[in-house]
C-alpha cells in the first residue's frame, strides 16, 4: 500500500486506487451501522428517538466520507491533488484534522461554487480536450472532482468534528422530558462519539426556547464531550450546574475502531482474525461498536442558599467494577461488525475476551445478524 509515515500512528495514503478501496470500504461499513441500530431497536435495546439520533449521526458521517472520498479522488495523481490521513493506529478513521478542514471547506463552500465552472462545463471541457487531444484529461477530471466535492459540502447534513446539542421533546406529564442528542469527533482517539441525555426539566420555560439556559446547556455539554471523562463525571457536573434540570439517563457510542488487514495496523486478536481469514476486498473489515450507559438512581432533596432546596441525582454504578469506580456507569457493553468470514475466522480462533462481546454478521447481501 502506497503511504508515507507521518508519526507512529499517522499513516498517510499516497495512492489513487488504495484510496478510493478505503472510502468505499467505509461507504459499506456506515450502510451497515444504520442496519445494527435497527436491528438494536427491534430488540428493545434502543428506541425510536434514540434509533434516529444514531441514524442522524451516521448519515452524517456517511456525507462527509463521501466528500472526502471526492477531495482525495486524484490523490497520488499529482502534487496539488492532495493526500488522506488516517490514524492506523487507534481507530483506523481518518484523523481529526481532516475533519477540521473538512468543516472549514464547508464555510466556504459556496464561494468556490461560485468562481468555478459548473460540472456540466467540465464535462462539455473534457469531451472537446478528449477529441483535440486524444489523451485523457487527468486535470479536468481533478476539477471535476472538487467541483463536486464543494456541493457536497454545500448540501450540508455533515458529521463535522463539533455537532452542537439538539433537544427532542419526549413527553410532558408532571415535566418536560427531552432527549438531548449531540456528537463529536474525539481527536484523542480519531473516532466519531454519540451522545444521548435524558433530562426531566422543571424550569418554567422549556429549555429548548429558554433564552439563557439552552445556549448555556449547549456550551457546558461540548465542554465536556472529552473520552477521557466519565459518565458519572459528566452527569454530575450537569446535575450541579443546572439546578431545574435533572439528568436521569447518559448514554455514549464510541462508532469504531475500525480494524482491516489492508490499512490498519492494530495489534491484539482482531488483527490475527482478520489475517487468518484472508477475506476478499470489500470483507476485509471489522468495527467494534460501544456503549456506554448511566442511569439515576434516586433523586436526594439537599438544601441550595438558606431558603430553598434542590434535587441531586445519585447515579447506579456498575456493581461488578469496583462499585463502578472504573468505568464511571451503569453499564457498558462491546460489540463488534464484522463480515462472515471474518466471523468465521473469530468462531475457529475463539480470543480470550471475546465471548461476551455481541456479535453482528454482515451477510454478502447486506443483511445483519445478532450473534452470541
Amino acid at each position: 500500500m502506497g503511504a508515507e509515515d507521518l508519526s507512529l500512528d499517522h499513516f498517510r495514503l499516497e495512492d489513487t486506487g488504495v484510496t478510493r478501496r478505503y472510502f468505499d470500504k467505509f461507504d459499506a461499513i456506515t450502510g451497515h451501522l444504520a442496519r445494527v441500530a435497527g436491528q438494536m431497536e427491534g430488540e428493545g435495546r434502543l428506541g425510536r428517538r434514540e434509533v434516529e439520533a444514531l441514524a442522524r449521526y451516521i448519515v452524517g458521517l456517511s456525507h462527509s466520507f463521501k466528500a472526502l472520498a471526492l477531495k482525495y479522488l486524484f490523490s497520488g495523481r499529482f502534487p496539488s491533488a492532495g493526500k488522506l490521513t488516517i490514524d492506523r493506529v487507534e481507530s483506523g478513521f481518518p484523523v481529526l484534522a481532516e475533519l477540521l478542514v473538512l468543516a472549514n471547506d464547508a464555510l466556504q463552500a459556496q464561494s468556490h461554487l461560485a468562481q468555478s465552472p459548473s460540472a456540466d462545463a467540465l464535462k462539455d471541457e473534457m469531451v472537446r480536450f478528449i477529441l483535440a487531444e486524444q489523451e485523457v484529461p487527468t486535470r479536468l477530471q481533478y476539477s471535476l472532482s472538487q467541483r463536486l466535492y464543494y456541493e457536497e459540502l454545500a448540501k450540508g447534513g455533515l458529521f463535522l468534528a463539533r455537532n452542537d446539542p439538539e433537544a427532542v421533546w419526549l413527553k410532558g406529564d408532571d415535566r418536560r422530558t427531552y432527549l438531548i442528542r449531540w456528537a463529536v469527533y474525539d481527536g484523542a482517539i480519531n473516532l466519531p462519539v454519540v451522545y444521548l441525555m435524558e433530562v426531566e426539566d422543571s424550569g418554567r420555560v422549556g429549555l429548548p426556547k429558554d433564552e439563557w439556559r439552552w445556549p448555556a446547556v449547549q456550551s457546558h455539554l461540548m465542554a465536556q464531550s472529552l473520552g477521557g471523562l466519565k459518565l458519572v463525571t459528566i452527569a454530575k457536573g450537569f446535575d450541579e450546574d443546572f439546578g431545574d434540570l435533572h439528568p436521569k439517563r447518559l448514554r455514549r457510542f464510541h462508532l469504531g475502531p475500525m480494524y482491516s488487514h489492508s490499512f490498519t495496523a492494530q495489534a491484539g486478536p482482531i488483527r490475527d482474525v482478520l489475517a487468518r481469514a484472508r477475506a476478499p476486498e470489500g470483507e476485509d473489515w471489522a468495527l467494534v461498536w460501544t456503549e456506554e450507559e448511566l442511569v439515576s438512581d434516586r433523586v436526594e432533596t439537599q438544601k441550595s442558599g438558606w431558603f430553598s432546596t434542590v434535587e441531586r441525582e445519585i447515579f447506579a454504578l456498575d456493581p461488578f467494577q469496583g462499585g463502578g469506580a472504573e468505568t464511571g456507569a451503569s453499564r457498558m457493553e462491546r460489540s463488534i461488525i464484522l463480515p462472515e468470514r471474518p466471523y468465521q475466522a473469530l468462531a475457529e480462533l475463539k480470543p480470550p475476551g471475546f465471548g461476551d462481546v455481541r456479535k453482528f454478521v454482515v451477510s454478502a447481501g447486506g443483511r445483519v445478524m445478532s450473534v452470541r
